[in-house]
This record gives structure tokens, C-alpha cells and sequence, in this order.
């Protein structure tokens, strides 16, 4: 009898807004996975600013738009940025790209599906807002992670995508990670503010995941292009991430 093979977790990681840190953490939550053993795809679906190879300081042959066009196998695309992870490039400075249509979404879903079984997790890193890319990738992917900040029109623009992907897309479990917090204080009250209004608008739950406290080694890992879990794995940014990847199993 021929054992089929365990088809990997798919995470999308999403925010309302730019700025938050979104790409950041997928690079360095995907590599905090890693060095639990676990084979990690990270897919740029940026489709219009990818830049997910910037952080990773990769030399892009090959792209998302690139396969999608000519057809080819994905795995041409692929870049093995670490041992265990691979980078599924996005396209950047394409803004047609932005929106996917339905012909487009179909032929990349089955290309993910078609690399994803190598790996035991699949993160998305998606454009920022309420773009028809977005959406699709929240409803492609098994968990939504959506990363803000105390920044409240981080939590405005945040509200508003969870609301769009559970009224039109029909999805009900969200993850949140708050980050670049300053205390315990202003942590606890970020979450508590937007937990209490989507269970009163929306009648839904979060999940806070954890948070990740603001720290001048992320900034400097993003100007020197590096991730700070590997330039800095000892800096608080970083042991908060590790403690994220730890909670990966509850995801909603």
C-alpha cells in the first residue's frame, strides 16, 4: 500500500496595513520553525512590492508571475534560502499582479499545492490591505495570522480586513500577533480593545497568539538586511518569535 503524503499547514500571514512589520516576522517566524526541524515554504505573495527577497538578500531568477505565465514547473522558481527553507518569489514594480483573477488564482493554487508537499508548513506573506490577492490567500490558506500594532489605525484597518474576510469570504478563525509593543500596558489594552470590538460588531473571537516588544535590533536587522532572529537571537524581539513558532499547534 502506497502511504499518501502529509499535506503541510498553510498559515497566511496579513495585515490591514503596511508598515506593521508583516514581512519581517513571516522571514523570521519561518525561520524560527526551521530550527524545530520543520521543512518551511515561504511564498512572497506580494504580488505588486514583493520583497521578501530583500530581507533574505536573494538573487531572483525566477517569480510568481514568471511561472504563472510561461506555465513552467514551480520548483525552477524556488530559492533555498536555509537549510529547510525555501522562497517561492514574488513579482515587484507589476501593479496588474495586485489583482489576481479567477483564471490566475486557480493555476497558482494548484501550483502551490504542487511544491507545498515537500514541506511541513506553507506561510504566505501577503500585500498589505483589502486587495483581491489578500482575500484570496486568506481563504486558500488553512490559518489567518494577522500581525498589527497599538497604532490605532493599525487596529481600524485590521477591523476592517477581518471583517470583509468574514462577512464575503466566510472565514471565522483569526490569530493575531500585536507587535513593536512598548510595555505590558499598552499591550494588554491593544488587545483587549480590538477583541472586545469584533466580538461586538462581528460577533467573532481572536486568538492572541503573543506579542512581539519593540526593539532597536529589528530595525537594524531590516537596514542591514538580516534577519534579527539570526543577527541578534539572544535580543527580546527575537526569543518572542521562537516563543510564537512554539504556538504554532494552536492556531484557529
Amino acid at each position: 500500500m502506497t502511504l499518501s503524503k502529509k499535506m503541510p499547514q498553510t498559515l497566511c500571514v496579513t495585515s490591514g496595513k503596511g508598515g506593521v512589520g508583516k514581512t519581517s516576522f513571516t522571514v523570521n517566524f519561518a525561520i524560527a520553525l526551521t530550527r524545530s526541524g520543520n521543512r518551511v515554504l515561504v511564498v512572497d505573495g506580494d504580488m505588486g512590492l514583493a520583497n521578501v527577497d530583500v530581507l533574505l538578500r536573494l538573487s531572483v531568477k525566477n517569480n510568481i508571475r514568471d511561472i504563472l505565465e510561461s506555465g513552467a514547473d514551480p520548483r525552477q522558481a524556488l530559492i533555498f534560502a536555509r537549510p529547510n527553507l525555501a522562497v517561492l518569489p514574488g513579482s515587484s514594480g507589476v501593479p496588474e499582479m495586485v489583482s489576481l483573477g479567477e483564471r490566475h488564482q486557480d493555476r497558482l493554487a494548484g501550483f502551490i499545492r504542487q511544491i507545498s508537499s515537500d514541506f511541513d508548513y506553507v506561510i504566505i506573506d501577503t500585500a498589505a490591505g483589502i486587495g483581491s490577492s489578500v482575500l484570496w490567500y486568506n481563504r486558500f490558506s488553512d490559518h489567518s495570522i494577522f500581525i498589527l500594532t497599538p497604532d490605532p489605525t493599525s487596529m481600524t484597518d485590521a477591523y476592517a480586513l477581518i471583517k470583509l474576510l468574514s462577512r464575503d469570504q466566510g472565514i471565522n478563525g483569526f490569530n493575531m500577533v500585536l507587535n513593536f509593543v512598548r510595555g505590558v500596558r499598552e499591550g494588554n489594552h491593544t488587545v483587549e480593545t480590538i477583541k472586545r470590538v469584533t466580538q461586538r460588531f462581528l460577533n467573532l473571537g481572536l486568538s492572541h497568539l503573543g506579542s512581539i516588544p519593540e526593539d532597536k535590533a529589528v530595525r537594524q536587522a531590516v537596514l542591514d538586511q538580516v534577519p534579527f532572529i539570526e543577527q541578534t537571537p539572544g535580543s527580546k524581539a527575537a526569543r518572542a518569535v521562537h516563543d510564537l513558532a512554539g504556538k504554532v499547534g494552536s492556531l484557529i
